[in-house]
């Protein structure tokens, strides 16, 4: 009797304790709204009306299912002899953010990724966004995702921080058609294509991967730019100051470039298991003494164009592009394991602009705004043909400056990113703070044992010794 009593006797204090609680939720729920930006305003309403009709709509939708067998207390309040079937609703959690909402949701029997995916186009409409996507959310879970806004035609804007990164290897290339972040594992990868026509968007994104990374002392950046003739001019003017090496449209140039990095390259080959223990860089990851290589090569039909003519001028510069080719083919097959990444960069990558035999190697390809359906598959592959909705045919519009088209990792088909917008200033500033964080790669191998290098010749007779000391 005294226990009764007691729980009668708090039974106030426990209603004003949940009571409270309610409405600390409730206030800081108003807060949160009142804080957001407008668009994020207009998806924490539309989160509202999706878990207040959530129940109505899964009925309509049919993602739904009737369990015949009773729980004990619909058993025991049923007429005799008959039982009472449930209607049963997955289960939902909304999030709001400034393209939607982000609904995660509980599969049932018969009720499971294929039926949510059947049921997408539905949810579209009820909840007014522009498009839906649902994919797995690990065992017997989805997550659907409806964007009100079309993130591609959003312009965004990167700032860098200044932080060194965490992963060396991610890649956050931007937001996809349903604004969830794109991410590129470059661990692993020899190389990359990234074509589109001028003014697309392909320097920035580029930019945005030096901004990144230019603060970890684990990496090191050479371009090689086909457009200008000095690091002070082009797009890569302003973080020139955080590249061990640049070179313009002189062909010489660009030849002993990519001759000192093919150098290295086997220097590391050969000394990898003595010096790191292991026969691929990745298995410890990038270091300050043996950090990831990244060369960029923009405008790169410049370097490997055919010369026809019989003239002697003629006759040399085709023999050096042709070598160019032999030598940043080099890298891209053999440099994976030893720390190299190579990013070619061009308006298309035809076979006539980049040789077949780079270009095929690469195993991550984008395209911003193409003019050509072939331009499109020169860059994707021969499989954009069946996706015409993602073609980058489709992204000459100016409002998609700045979109690319990417095959993705693990699924079948194409995804089109917003990539950010790294303003020239922000660029600026990350490459003088971390300008003194630019060293020839080679020379940390060449320090730390000077025999390693000695007697390592180079194809035309040099020692790899030489050309690091350069």
């Amino acid at each position: 009797m005294g226990t009764v009593m007691d729980v009668i006797h708090h039974a106030p204090d426990v209603l004003l304790i949940a009571v409270s609680v309610v409405g600390l939720g409730l206030g800081l729920a108003l807060v949160r709204y009142m804080r957001a930006d407008r668009a994020t305003r207009a998806s924490i309403r539309q989160a509202m009306r999706v878990r207040r009709g959530w129940v109505r709509l899964a009925r309509m939708a049919g993602l739904t299912v009737t369990d015949k067998t009773p729980g004990w207390l619909a058993d025991l309040t049923a007429p005799k002899g008959t039982t009472a079937p449930r209607v049963l609703v997955p289960k939902i959690k909304v999030r709001a953010d400034r393209f939607g909402v982000i609904v995660r949701a509980k599969c049932l029997p018969k009720v499971g990724l294929e039926e949510f995916q059947r049921s997408a186009r539905f949810l579209a409409d009820a909840w007014r966004c522009t498009r839906v996507s649902v994919t797995p959310d690990g065992p017997g879970r989805v997550v659907i995702r409806g964007v009100r806004t079309d993130p591609l035609v959003m312009a965004t804007e990167h700032h860098p921080s200044g932080a060194v990164p965490a992963d060396l290897s991610r890649w956050s290339l931007g937001v996809d058609e349903y604004a969830t972040e794109v991410v590129v594992s470059l661990a692993n990868v020899p190389g990359v294509t990234v074509a589109g026509v001028p003014g697309a968007g392909k320097t920035s994104m580029i930019n945005k991967l030096v901004c990144d990374l230019a603060p970890s002392p684990a990496v090191q950046f050479a371009v090689a730019d086909g457009k200008v003739s000095a690091a002070s001019e082009g797009d890569y003017a302003d973080v020139h100051e955080r590249l061990f090496a640049f070179v313009g449209d002189d062909l010489d140039d660009a030849n002993a470039l990519f001759k000192r990095l093919v150098a290295l390259r086997r220097a590391r080959s050969s000394v990898i298991r003595n010096v790191l223990g292991v026969k691929n860089m990745w298995h410890v990851g990038p270091s300050e003494v043996w950090p990831l290589t990244v060369l960029i090569i923009d405008e790169a039909h410049t370097y490997f164009r055919e010369y026809k003519g019989s003239d002697q001028e003629t006759k040399r510069l085709a023999a050096l592009t042709a070598e160019n080719a032999r030598l940043v083919e080099d890298l891209v097959k053999k440099g994976r394991s030893v720390g190299f990444l190579v990013l070619i960069i061009s308006q298309k990558v035809t076979g006539d602009a980049i040789p077949t035999f780079i270009r095929d190697v690469c195993p991550v390809g984008l395209s911003f705004a193409q003019k050509t359906v072939e331009a499109a598959v020169a860059a994707l592959g021969d499989d954009i043909r069946n996706w015409p909705d993602a073609s980058p045919v489709t992204l000459q519009d100016p409002a998609y400056t700045g979109v690319a088209v990417m095959a993705m990792q693990g699924r079948p088909g194409f995804a089109r990113i917003r990539t950010p917008y790294v303003d020239d200033a922000d660029a600026a500033r990350i490459a003088i703070t971390t300008a003194h964080l630019a060293i020839d790669p080679a020379l940390f191998l060449d320090t730390s044992d000077p025999e390693l290098w000695a007697d390592l010749p180079d194809d035309d007779g040099t020692t790899v010794a030489s050309i690091a000391r350069r």
